[in-house]
């Protein structure tokens, strides 16, 4: 790892402490003629998975200034940061869900177009994820370029590992590096 940029090391964050309540029983007191009666109810409790660890991925350029990387319906993209992913990265990157399951950020090398997609799987196919700094980098080739491409909703952009000069035909797209939000 890269121990000369100690201010966004991923995971060096100490997790917020977790605190666990037990609800009390709710009563409501009525009064009735002739004495006062008191009925217990039941609370209304709400229950969540526990958020993932790991470090967050955003971009840091306009118009995609802080979106976050994310799973979008099993795509890989750019998206709101409440609905970022939680990623661990070293050779490979990890998004860790909720459930404790994984799946890993991967490059699709079959076109022949200078970008490059990226995709989840539950295997790690590629295994040259770096950190430089807080910048998210490919090592062999060292690549740090990529593509954010607009799609139908504003919320959200398609993000591809740049190697040239290509981009998707009919798209809007903008040069991106992609980084750890810091953790200072």
């Amino acid at each position: 790892m890269f121990t000369d940029y100690s201010q966004c090391l991923p995971g060096s964050a100490q997790p917020a402490p977790t605190t666990t309540s037990v609800p009390q029983p709710i009563t409501t007191t009525t009064s009735v003629t002739g004495g006062t009666t008191t009925v217990p109810t039941s609370p209304t409790t709400t229950s969540s998975g526990a958020t993932p660890t790991g470090s967050q991925i955003r971009s840091v350029q306009a118009p995609v200034y802080h979106f976050y990387l994310q799973n979008h319906n099993g795509v890989p993209v750019l998206g709101p940061q409440a609905s970022g992913g939680y990623f661990t990265i070293g050779g490979t990157i990890s998004l860790n869900q909720a459930n404790g399951s994984k799946l890993y950020l991967n490059l699709d090398n079959s076109g022949t177009a200078s970008y490059k997609p990226l995709t989840l799987g539950t295997t790690a196919t590629t295994t040259n994820w770096a950190l430089e700094g807080d910048t998210i980098i490919t090592t062999n080739p060292r690549e740090l370029n990529f593509i954010a491409c607009s799609t139908s909703s504003a919320d959200y952009y398609d993000i591809f590992l740049q190697t040239g000069n290509d981009t998707p035909s009919g798209r809007s797209c903008t040069l991106q590096t992609i980084h750890l939000p810091c953790l200072c």
